[in-house]
């Protein structure tokens, strides 16, 4: 099996013939949709531009830009990597933004000019960042001026070609714009220096492409060419890119607008948006929202709680996506209950497990419930959701969205029946075409008829809903973040003093579950201030363990592998 092995092979007649899920399907949702309605994203985008020229698409700082203008942007953006840098179709740029307005037009600009999308955590470490580049082998990457320091220590040691930088305020209009960066750079002393030979700012980048680049052509984009190479992690501790082809994507955003036809209305939906773009979920429901002329309000920093629910407050916002971590937030804070929540039409949960007290709390603040989703990179995300009517906390991950057949599955792969517990298998139009450039990997992954292993274990009910009751693989999930365990285990071996460790998961109340880490001192003089000051310059933050412990010596197999289940059951000792 290569790279290029499609994974969503068909599912049996007889697999089809169980779809119990369908009965279960709200009134007007169709059992299958047409993967091929598009033949990339960029026709989809066009069409919204058309359609909602002078519709708000994005507002993010109080600043809005319609469809129109974002239209026009992103062909300025577009012209310049393809009549100015020369690209090809299937070459990779990567994109390092928070959520601000300069997300959508570098994304979309990418899209329509051809190219592959290459999503990068801003916050990324000099490490995480060189293996991300390196393995893309990504040409260009926009990159906000705040994060250029960490680029500077790896760019020589990548493909990149060229770097495009932006500030936060660039797009607010003059002169918000000035304000705000200077208050970016000099009073909140948020941009440290950097230097990078040849770098060029988006907003010039922008003004070449609408003059040089205006004549680049239109690409000839196929469905199956990938649109994105959206990264994630694997049981051996590397970062792999999930191949995401715009068919896959396409797929996706018409199951989920199917599933919402009678929630989502054309141009009336304000939708708040505070997971970060380059998260596949936030990524894939901003498309879906666009799909409907929908405004996208951008939370570039929903940490901040107090200013976040103040944006809220000024908004007539009708939908809000989030992770069970944000939610839990925003109704433990003590203006959150102020806001009028008549407008709300569905709040959406995804990227980790809605916990049941934070929905039961959640509908006694708001008086709406939590509709849970569930999917994964690999299946461009959303694979299963509750019915949008869903009227209380329901426990399960929902039914399979149209077009998607799952199975539980034994260790042999063969289909278990109803009510049994197995690893949820996945078929679909939306499972990814493969790992990049690692088909040992896709095949780890994929079952002998081509359905998608997930690594959940899971159980199916009478009526289709399924519900996750372990996970197979040791993944750790901090607030909807992948963090795998082979990952920190060799940053923390790295460090000075450390002889053996171990990386599990624990339970945490605010992100769901954290990162635990068992450690056998080589040197005794090793504390836990010196492995967190390694782990934080070696990992982003959600990555960095939160629980450290030391241990005399690590439970193992006769031949020597550790016992990682054995650890994690062991009930860590409060200092």
């Amino acid at each position: 099996m290569n790279e290029e092995t499609v994974l969503n092979a068909s599912a049996t007649e007889s697999n089809k013939a169980a779809h119990v899920w369908l009965k279960s399907y709200p009134d007007g949702v169709p059992a299958e949709i047409d993967a091929d309605k598009y033949s990339s994203i960029k026709d989809v985008f066009n069409q919204s531009c058309e359609k909602y020229a002078d519709a708000p698409a994005f507002t993010c700082m109080d600043k809005t830009i319609t469809y129109g203008e974002l239209d026009k942007l992103t062909r300025a953006f577009a012209g310049y990597l393809r009549g100015v840098l020369k690209l090809d179709v299937g070459d990779r740029v990567a994109i390092m933004l928070p959520n601000i307005l300069q997300y959508p037009v570098a994304l979309f600009g990418v899209l329509r000019a051809g190219l592959t999308v290459v999503n990068v955590n801003p916050l990324y470490t000099p490490r995480e960042l060189e293996h991300q580049l390196h393995d893309s082998g990504a040409k260009v990457v926009v990159i906000l001026e705040n994060f250029c320091t960490t680029l500077e220590q790896v760019v020589a040691k990548t493909h990149v070609e060229q770097v495009i930088t932006s500030q936060v305020g660039d797009l607010l209009g003059f002169p918000k714009s000035l304000i705000v960066n200077w208050v970016v750079k000099h009073k909140k002393k948020a941009v440290p220096s950097w230097n990078i030979a040849g770098a060029v700012t988006l907003k010039s980048a922008m003004a070449r492409g609408a003059n040089e680049g205006a004549d680049y052509g239109v690409p000839k984009i196929k469905s199956g060419d990938i649109a994105f190479l959206q990264y994630t992690g694997g049981t051996t501790g590397v970062s792999k890119g999930a191949m995401l082809t715009h068919r896959n994507i396409i797929a996706n955003l018409e199951q989920l607008s199917a599933w919402m036809h009678d929630i989502l209305k054309e141009r009336e939906e304000v939708v708040i948006q505070p997971l970060p773009l380059y998260h596949i979920f936030a990524l894939s429901t901003s498309l879906v929202y666009m799909r409907r002329g929908c405004e996208s309000v951008l939370i570039p920093n929903p940490r901040d709680l107090t200013a976040f629910i103040k944006d809220m407050s000024q908004r007539r916002w009708t939908v809000l996506t989030g992770v069970n971590t944000l939610f839990n937030s925003l109704v433990n804070h003590a203006d959150f209950a102020k806001l009028d929540f008549s407008n709300a039409k569905l709040c959406l949960g995804g990227g980790m497990a809605v916990q049941r007290a934070v929905a039961e709390q959640w509908k006694r603040v708001t008086g709406k419930a939590l509709v849970e989703a569930y999917g994964l990179t690999e299946t461009s995300p959303g694979a299963c959701a509750n019915r949008p009517d869903l009227a209380e906390y329901s426990g399960s991950i929902g039914l399979p969205l149209p077009s998607t057949v799952i199975t539980i599955r034994d260790d042999n792969e063969n289909i278990l029946p109803m009510g049994s517990t197995g690893e949820i298998c996945i078929d679909g139009p939306q499972v990814m075409k493969g790992y990049w450039q690692r088909p040992d990997e896709t095949a780890k992954v994929t079952t002998k008829d081509g359905a998608f292993k997930s690594g959940d274990i899971g159980v199916m009910d009478e009526n289709g809903y399924f519900k996750i009751v372990d996970r197979k693989k040791d993944m750790i999930l901090v607030s909807g973040f992948n963090v795998y365990p082979n990952e920190v285990e060799d940053v923390v071996a790295a460090c000075p003093g450390v002889l053996e460790v171990c990386a599990v998961s624990a339970p945490d109340e605010k992100s769901g579950e954290a990162v635990r880490v068992v450690i056998v001192k080589k040197d005794p003089s090793l504390d836990k201030a010196k492995v967190l000051e390694y782990c934080r310059a070696n990992l982003t933050g959600y990555k960095v363990p939160k629980i450290i412990e030391f241990w005399s010596e690590l439970p193992k197999t006769n031949v020597g592998k550790v016992l990682r289940r054995t650890v994690r059951d062991t009930a860590f000792k409060k200092d």
